[in-house]
């Protein structure tokens, strides 16, 4: 009788040891450490990749992950509305996809909330050159100058035509 409660509570111990390790309920109130990305973060690691593939000169392979990004970018808008980092990727993918009017309204509608961030700021600009509206995007660079930052130099090397792809 003791053999079979003593299997009884062994077997009963490694179900809850499986269960806390697979994320079940394990009382603790921790995440499961297998973590569910976001569409924000989906769409981050899909425009990741795209801009190696443009880096490869496969522009038509990076299109593709543009437009799917896009897809996840809209879905996280609408999950958590005007967050500037989320309006930045939406007007970054939309300009990589040749949709410059509505990367622009995208830009413009982060920088409303955030018109420090630095990302905006040096994709706004690259976006004005790729216009041919260059004194747009020398103020863009102003805005960055005083944030010793990559993203400075990088505007400032498109500006200068030293950095051909937007």
């Amino acid at each position: 009788m003791f053999k079979k409660f003593f299997i009884f509570l062994f077997s009963l111990s490694l179900i809850f040891t499986h269960l806390h390790a697979a994320g079940g309920n394990g009382g603790d109130g921790g995440e499961s450490k297998l973590k569910k990305l976001t569409s924000y973060d989906s769409a981050v690691k899909k425009i990741n990749k795209a801009k190696k593939l443009e880096k490869k000169g496969k522009d038509k392979k990076a299109t593709k992950f543009y437009n799917e990004a896009l897809k996840l970018l809209y879905k996280a808008n609408k999950e958590k509305p005007f967050d500037p980092d989320t309006l930045n990727y939406l007007g970054f993918a939309n300009r990589k996809v040749d949709n410059f009017k509505d990367a622009e309204i995208y830009y413009t509608m982060g920088l409303e909330i955030d018109p420090k961030h630095v990302g905006i700021n040096e994709y706004l600009g690259e976006l004005y050159v790729a216009t041919n509206r260059h004194n747009l995007a020398v103020e863009r660079l102003e805005v960055l100058k005083s944030c010793n930052c990559e993203e400075y130099d990088e505007l400032k090397a498109v500006i200068a035509g030293k950095k051909s792809k937007y």
